[in-house]
């Protein structure tokens, strides 16, 4: 069976949604990104709401703004 998460604008292979418009909260998305999106399998594929699907194993790894290597 297949893992699927429909991310919307919060996550992007490689990067995180938009926090500079109105209402936005950049400490907030990064907190939800990873307590949330990053407590399901690793293999669950990520479909964002525009741009290529990623995985939850890759965003951890490569993501420059909450994967392991993030400068936060």
């Amino acid at each position: 069976t297949s893992k699927i998460c429909i991310a919307g604008d919060t996550l992007f292979r490689g990067s995180i949604g938009r926090t500079d418009l109105p209402g936005g909260d950049h400490d907030l998305l990064l907190e939800k990104i990873k307590s949330e999106l990053f407590s399901l399998p690793e293999d669950t594929i990520v479909y964002p709401g525009h741009g290529p699907e990623t995985s939850i194993e890759f965003e951890k790894i490569y993501n420059p703004f909450v994967g392991k290597n993030a400068s936060y």
